[in-house]
Parts: C-alpha cells; structure tokens; sequence
C-alpha cells in the first residue's frame, strides 16, 4: 500500500469514528438539551436518564477513539488543535466531565434541591459540547488563522466568528431532533408527545439552518464546493441527504419513531459526508495563508505507521462495532423507572 493510500484511508477511517460519535452521543446530548423542558416532574427526568443512561458512555468512546486516531495518524493536526483551541476543549471536556458526574450523583439524595442543581449541570453540559461541536466544524470549514509553523495564531474568540455559531446552531438543532425522535422511540405517555412535538421542531429549525448555512458557505469559503466542481459524482450526497431529511420528516408525520429514527441517523450520515467531501484533503484549512494549510498529505505520520494503525483498526474496529450493536439490542424497548435506576 502506498503512503497516499494509507492516508486517504486514515482520512476516511476518522470521518466514519467522529460520524459515529455524532450519530450515537448525538440523541444522548439532544435529550440533555430537552431534559428541562420536555420532563416536567422528577419521575419524567428519571425515565428520560434511563432512558440513555446505558448507552451515553460508550458513545463517547467513538469521540475518544477518534481523538487517538488523530493523534497517530496526523500528530500535526492534533498538535495544532490540542494546543491552539485549548480554551475551547478544555471548556467542552470539562462539561462532559460534569455531565458524567451528574448521572451518577444525582439520584444520591432525595432533596430537591440537590437534585435540581444535577439537572441543571446535566442541562448545561449537554447544551455546552452540543452547540461547541459545530462551532468546530464550521471553524474547520471556514479555516483558522496558521503561521509556517502550522500553528494557531488566533485566540479562544477568533473560533466564535457569525459562520462557525451558525454551524454551531444547526448542529444544535440536529442533535435536538435526533434526541427527540429518540425519546418517542423509548417513552410513551406526556412525555413521548411533548418529544413528538420538539422532534417537529426541530426538524424545522434544522432544514432552516442548514439551508441558511449552505448559502453563507457559498459567500464566505467559495473553495469549500471546488471538489463539487470537479467531482460531480459528490453532488449526490447532499441530494441524498435531503432525502433523508425528507423521510425523516415523513415518518414523524406518521408517527414512526424506529423509521425517523433511522433516516434522521442516515441525514446525520449524510451532513458529515458532505462536510468530509467539501474539506478534503484539508484538515485544518489556513484562512490566512492557504499554504500554511494542514493537509492530509503534509499532516501524517509515516507509512509504517498508518499501515500498522490500519491493521489494528481493521481487528478491532468489527469488535467494536458487534459490541456496540449487541448492547443496543440487548437494552431495546421502552425506558422504565426503577429504584436502582438513576
């Protein structure tokens, strides 16, 4: 295998980690953004952490995984981020620490108020990495500030540009449909309305802004639909996904929440392919000095260790994902309230 190939596989094999990781933490992180709103009494908050409690944390080993991914297949690029956006993620890690913590501390006591300051730490550190994922993304589409060093020359407000809060607001309203169409699928009663009607919501928001990010990316990073140009065959995407989108839609109308539910996933699919197609080769795009761009090509490690990477990938990537399926077969059906529940 040549040097290239490995790092267009590499390339790919991290798109589908951090595809994974949006698709599954995704509902999770959307349920915590409804959690105030859509559980009105302290049963309904139980069921709706039940409802993702055995799953949340091994959804976050797909975002792990692909961090480790990237700091061996591209130390470059994980050097740059780790350390120029370090504001930035230590914000986003520690909310995902507190919101760890809040699973397991809440249910401790039974005082009310105790209780409601959890809910109010799951709330936050669920709202914090859901809307700061797509603030990533639209600054790696809309590329950062390099020196010749490939390091970022700006600083914690640079990343909060009117682009990258706008991707911020779609990714937002796609985690939110996601966890609502999710919460249908496992609760029934007040609750699974109250979902039915943020999963239409949401759906609406989400057409809405991703539209409105799509026009903007025209105007602002022009260079990001150059691969279109030249590939037509990657039109396709998009237009799959507004497919998805569409089914979506469709099924919510009709009330199946497993169908929605698979074609939001598949429209989650969709959006990072398309943001994956629009970047590539380009890892952390310069805004300032395109030369000073991190790519694929000039970001990697060496040949033996993509091919050494590839081969442990390729055994334990499987393992992963029968385990992944198992569980989520295993733990199907409606959420209950239990008392040794959270």
């Amino acid at each position: 295998m040549s040097h290239e190939f490995l790092q267009n596989i590499w390339y790919l094999l991290i798109g589908v980690l951090l595809t994974g990781y949006a698709v599954l933490d995704g509902f999770d992180l959307g349920v915590g953004v409804m959690y105030p709103f859509v559980a009105k009494k302290d049963e309904e908050r139980r069921l709706l952490l039940n409802s993702i409690g055995p799953f949340w944390d091994g959804n976050e080993v797909w975002l792990l995984t692909g961090g480790g991914a990237l700091f061996a297949a591209f130390p470059h690029v994980y050097a740059t981020v780790f350390s120029g956006f370090y504001l930035a993620l230590f914000i986003v890690l520690s909310a995902l620490i507190l919101r760890a913590v809040s699973f397991e501390f809440r249910s401790k006591e039974e005082n009310p108020t105790w209780r409601k300051a959890w809910d109010y730490i799951f709330f936050v550190g669920s709202l914090v990495p859901a809307v700061l994922t797509g603030v990533a993304v639209g600054n790696i589409m809309r590329g950062v500030p390099l020196n010749a060093q490939m390091e970022f020359i700006g600083n914690f407000f640079t990343l909060l540009n009117p682009f990258s809060l706008l991707v911020g607001l779609t990714g937002l309203a796609m985690f939110v449909s996601h966890g609502a169409i999710y919460l249908m699928m496992k609760t029934n009663g007040p609750v699974a309305e109250r979902a039915r009607r943020w999963a239409n919501g949401a759906w609406i928001a989400l057409v809405v802004l991703a539209i409105l990010t799509t026009i903007v990316a025209a105007i602002e990073v022009p260079q990001r639909f150059e691969n279109a140009s030249r590939q037509p065959l990657i039109w396709a995407i998009p237009v799959l996904t507004a497919i998805f989108m569409g089914l979506t839609r469709w099924n919510l109308a009709r009330g199946r929440a497993g169908l929605a539910f698979l074609f939001s996933s598949l429209t989650i699919v969709g959006l990072m392919a398309i943001f994956g197609a629009a970047n590539y080769p380009y890892l952390v795009p310069a805004s300032n000095v395109p030369e000073y761009s991190l790519t694929i090509f000039n970001a990697s490690s060496s040949r033996l260790t993509l091919l050494v990477m590839l081969i442990i990938a390729l055994i334990g990537m499987p393992i992963v994902i029968i385990y992944t399926a198992y569980i989520y077969y295993a733990l199907r059906g409606k959420a209950r309230v239990e008392k040794e529940g959270y």
